[in-house]
This record gives C-alpha cells, sequence and structure tokens, in this order.
C-alpha cells in the first residue's frame, strides 16, 4: 500500500472469515452465481449487460463504457 492512503475496503467491517469446507462451499456458489449471470454474454449471440451500482452509475462491461 502507497504511504498515507487508506485501504480500500471490500468487505464490510465485521466479516468473519471461513475456512475448510464451508469456505469451499460458499465459494462454489458464488462462482456459479457468477456464471449464472454471465452465461448469455458468452458464444456468437452473445447478450450485452448494463450493471448499475448503489450510486446509480451505469457500466457496459463488454463495450468497456460507464455512464
Amino acid at each position: 500500500m502507497l504511504s498515507g492512503q487508506m485501504p480500500i475496503l471490500v468487505l464490510k467491517e465485521g466479516t468473519q472469515r471461513e475456512q475448510g469446507k464451508n469456505a469451499q462451499k460458499n465459494n462454489i456458489e458464488a462462482a456459479k452465481t457468477i456464471a449464472d449471470a454471465i452465461r448469455t454474454t458468452l458464444g456468437p449471440k452473445g447478450m450485452d449487460k448494463m450493471l448499475v451500482d448503489s450510486m446509480g452509475t451505469l457500466l457496459f462491461p463488454t463495450m468497456g463504457l460507464q455512464f
């Protein structure tokens, strides 16, 4: 980390760390959820996705556009 910069928190403060089989199960479920979300973007007939964050910013990942 660069001197004087605050770390970027990806998880909420107080998030618990999982280990072992439970962590594996949670990671597999997360991967399946992401795969389901992007499945239709793949292949010659792939469709574009529009993502909206909590601030209302639009993101079109396949085009690299952000509004």
